[in-house]
């Protein structure tokens, strides 16, 4: 027992054989997710669009290697078909981007230097890039930015040493971990909200069709249901009542209208298969006039009521 306690008291006091003192560290730059984001651009709004970030600098001296911080951007299309397109031109491994700005070492403040950062033993930063200098700096203009593009942002770090952080040198664990979030890339899209859910007063006229006819106007309500994750709604009757005023009914058909950035038209078709098309009229915020033809060519035409309070988009085409 005596020896067991000499040996036990022994190795509490030995260093252990890996050299942690001379390991090389590096640095990171931590996504602060509690921070004023954003990571998409609006495409009916790219005037006053931003991409906003705080980064919280990582390294072993609390943050005082950090020297600089290189913001950089590229945008990025997909044709359908062809592939991704991008400006300035390179590929998917080859990047060509475009410096759009630089934090300085004096950006980076901790939180007794500046009171709107929360206690943190490291440096953070905030900035902002607004979608009007994104979108000069690769070469476009609003008229040529789509609905779903994409501006790839790019940091890379450079310490006192010389040494540069970006994302083709950080691990997979540093760009993905909960804790880490660094991923040195941030993939903004130009998004085009959409907000039609609801039921609607309407009413139809002009409507004809081989199985049936129904002269003069017809008044009723629809229903659009948003479709989780898309910018699509379920049709609750995509004939606006022409059915059952000849005695048929909508029944089990599974119409959705499509807001593609503001262009409307329909998919799915009804119960009998057949696929139906929309085509836009007018939209004065009121009244959203349009007509619709199914695969049996029967057709009507079709305004649709505001509701109080929520005039139709004027981006709807």
């Amino acid at each position: 027992m005596s020896l067991l306690m000499v040996i036990t008291s022994c190795t509490d006091f030995v260093d252990p054989n890996i050299p942690y003192k001379t390991f090389d560290t590096a640095l990171y730059l931590r996504t602060i997710r509690s921070a004023p984001t954003s990571l998409n651009f609006n495409f009916f709004e790219l005037g006053s669009s931003k991409f906003q970030l705080t980064v919280e600098a990582v390294d072993a001296e609390e943050g005082e290697t950090l020297e600089s911080v290189e913001i950089r951007v590229r945008h990025r299309r997909l044709i359908p078909g062809v592939g991704f397109e991008f400006r300035p031109a390179g590929t998917t491994a080859t990047v060509n981007d475009v410096l759009i700005k630089t934090l300085s070492r004096s950006d980076f403040q901790k939180a007794a230097e500046n009171p709107n950062h929360p206690t943190t033993l490291y440096k953070r930063a905030s900035f902002e890039v607004s979608a009007a200098e994104a979108i000069a700096a690769v070469g476009l203009t609003n008229a040529t930015v789509n609905g779903g593009d994409t501006f790839e942002f790019r940091l890379v770090a450079t310490d006192k040493f010389g040494r540069t952080f970006n994302w083709r040198n950080r691990s997979s664990d540093v760009a993905g971990g909960f804790f880490y979030d660094s991923p040195f890339l941030y993939n903004v899209n130009v998004i085009c909200p959409s907000d039609l859910g609801g039921t609607y007063k309407y009413e139809s006229t002009d409507m004809q069709s081989i199985y049936g006819s129904c002269p003069g106007i017809i008044e009723g309500e629809v229903t659009l249901t948003p479709v989780a994750g898309t910018t699509s709604y379920t049709v609750s009757d995509a004939t606006f009542g022409f059915w059952e005023c000849y005695g048929d009914s909508w029944g089990s058909g599974n119409v959705r209208l499509n807001d593609s950035c503001g262009i409307l038209s329909f998919s799915g078709a009804d119960k009998y298969g057949d696929s139906y098309t929309f085509n836009f009229i007018s939209n004065d915020g009121e009244r959203l006039v349009f007509t619709w033809v199914n695969g049996s060519n029967e057709t009507g035409r079709v305004t649709m009521f505001a509701n109080e309070g929520r005039p139709w988009p004027p981006t709807l085409r």
